[in-house]
């Protein structure tokens, strides 16, 4: 909550001037019903139409003070409200942006989402309500409460009789409130979740006819919303009956004490007036006060969920760089790595080298750990044991931006943006045209691109939906190599390639690629067969180390998979 706070600091110079504008607005108001007493019990017997006049200009010019400071204020803390929550959806979605792979799995990417945009939401909502409600209705409150002690001592004592009653009231209800708006934020992000999920998965759920089972789990989810969100309404709602039954009963009392102090003489009937007028305003005052105060619990539910992220530690902390003299540009030496702590490891004890410009592919069953091993290499979670090596420098001690770098990456489940296809590959680094169409080339994406409207120019959607699965993965292979990366990773790249065309990157890649250090991680054999060293998984263990020909000798796996897929050596003429 205090995290959140701190974004105000900036602000404070022109939240003290609304404030003062504010306070003198509600000080205008608050004269308002005494200036009306006083023409009525002193002005208005005397008869005289010029006083009565120039009391009715100041009533007036109260008046538009009061209007015109409101204005003012609500204007002003509307700017803070926005200005602040910028700033806070800004650090937010940049923190977000630097959380480790392992801090992303634990808040889950629905429930980032929904922090990013209800729970900032939330905030605005507090600030602003805060600054409009936070200064007048307390003035009002304790103004109304003041001017009546001067008026009428003897009936403000019975009107604060009942403040305690509502006081308490408020207290416990918002302490209850909290806990139930952060549950409410949760069902969101559940909801959220859901939402991505059939966003993400149209084309499967039409493909299988499950679109009423998948309505019957948005309904769910909407419902634990309704159901969270009601509970807290509830709660927060009761504030306001027991308010009104608490000040209501103030009231008449008031009405009865002040008749029977009209009737004996002892106060005046203007007195009355302007004290039930002032009633009325700490009456509304504690109704607006109540309502910030449910504001207010939503708020602070939202700023902690936004803190946490805020606060999250970093977890892939830059150690001293670390660094052996070696012959191999890649090296993992006994890693081993488990995604949740205490779980079983999902690669074990994996040793392999690389020297610079060879090719190592990567091949096993689905589940056997091959893509965490980028993950690894890559630094986007730190090994559990063992020591990971580029240039013979530990990965823990190279800066992210000068690692990052280093590398080319098409990911097993990469992302097109709804952008240019030039843009796409390009990615906003620093790469010239002429560097793009060599990729292109390379990547056997030109025959597609030229026949497509506009080209490179050409607009693709949202995912890349208007491009086929090989052209999506030939646009993602051009844009990891047209940075000219040091090492290339391919994480089941080419799956959507024909044979052919995966015959004609690859011969592309050793052609114009040769110092560069590549890992290809793949289901086919075909797509490895080439590569200088192989490496076979399985449940996460390396069970064969070599090349194609060393592996169909010593590696039963890797040869039944082979021969299932290639029929065997004989098919190497085929290529």
């Amino acid at each position: 909550m205090k995290k959140v706070f701190l974004y105000l600091r900036p602000h404070v110079p022109r939240m003290i001037l609304g404030v003062t504008i504010k306070f003198t607005g509600t000080i205008m108001d608050l004269f308002l019903p005494w200036i009306l007493s006083y023409m009525i019990d002193v002005i208005v017997p005397k008869k005289d139409m010029t006083e009565i006049l120039l009391y009715g200009l100041l009533m007036l010019i109260c008046s538009v003070i009061a209007w015109a400071g409101n204005v003012i204020a609500n204007r002003m803390a509307s700017r803070v409200a926005r200005d602040t929550t910028e700033s806070l959806r800004h650090d937010l979605f940049r923190r977000i942006s630097y959380l480790s792979c392992r801090q992303t799995d634990t808040f889950t990417i629905a429930s980032l989402e929904s922090r990013l945009t209800s729970d900032t939401y939330n905030i605005h909502q507090m600030i602003g309500m805060m600054q409009r409600l936070g200064i007048r209705a307390p003035i009002l409150l304790l103004g109304g409460i003041t001017m009546t002690m001067f008026m009428e001592p003897v009936l403000t004592l019975v009107l604060l009789a009942v403040l305690p009653f509502v006081a308490v009231t408020v207290f416990y209800i918002s302490r209850k409130g909290i806990p139930l708006y952060t549950q409410l934020q949760q069902a969101v992000d559940r909801m959220v979740r859901v939402v991505r999920e059939n966003a993400s998965g149209i084309r499967v759920i039409k493909a299988l006819s499950k679109t009423e089972y998948e309505k019957e789990r948005f309904k769910a989810a909407n419902q634990n919303i309704v159901e969270k969100e009601t509970k807290a309404s509830v709660t927060m709602a009761a504030s306001n009956p027991l308010m009104n039954l608490f000040l209501n009963a103030g009231l008449t009392l008031v009405v009865v004490a002040g008749a029977f102090r009209v009737a004996a003489g002892q106060t005046q009937t203007g007195t009355i007036l302007a004290f039930l007028t002032y009633f009325t305003i700490i009456l509304n005052a504690m109704l607006s006060i109540n309502r910030m105060f449910m504001l207010f619990s939503k708020g602070s539910a939202s700023a902690n969920r936004i803190s946490q992220v805020l606060d999250a530690p970093e977890d892939l902390l830059l150690e001293a760089r670390d660094h052996q003299d070696t012959e191999y540009h890649v090296l993992f030496d006994h890693v081993s790595f488990a995604y949740h702590l205490g779980r079983s490891q999902v690669i074990s004890d994996i040793s392999f080298a690389l020297k610079k410009g060879e090719t190592l592919g990567i091949i096993g069953a689905t589940g056997c750990g091959k893509s965490t091993i980028i993950n690894l290499l890559i630094r986007f979670y730190d090994a559990d044991k063992g020591t990971i090596r580029i240039d013979g420098d530990d990965v823990r001690g190279i800066p992210f931006s000068e690692l990052h770098k280093k590398f080319g990456i098409v990911f097993q489940n990469d992302v097109l943006f709804a952008d240019t296809v030039e843009e796409n590959i390009r990615f906003g680094r620093d790469i010239t045209q002429e560097d793009i169409e060599k990729a292109v080339v390379c990547a056997q994406a030109q025959p597609f691109i030229e026949e497509l409207e506009d080209g490179l120019g050409y607009r693709l959607a949202i995912r890349g939906s208007n491009l086929s699965g090989g052209q999506k993965q030939r646009v993602l292979i051009s844009r990891a190599l047209a940075a000219h990366p040091e090492i290339l990773i391919l994480d089941d790249s080419s799956s959507a390639l024909d044979y052919q065309t995966d015959a004609r990157l690859r011969q592309a890649l050793s052609k114009n690629f040769r110092k560069t250090t590549t890992i290809i991680v793949a289901q086919r054999a075909s797509s490895i067969r080439h590569a200088d060293h192989i490496l076979m998984l399985e449940n996460g263990r390396e069970i064969g180390y070599g090349t194609h020909e060393e592996l169909m000798a010593s590696c039963e796996p890797y040869r039944q998979i082979s021969l299932s897929q290639m029929g065997g050596e004989t098919d190497e003429a085929h290529e």
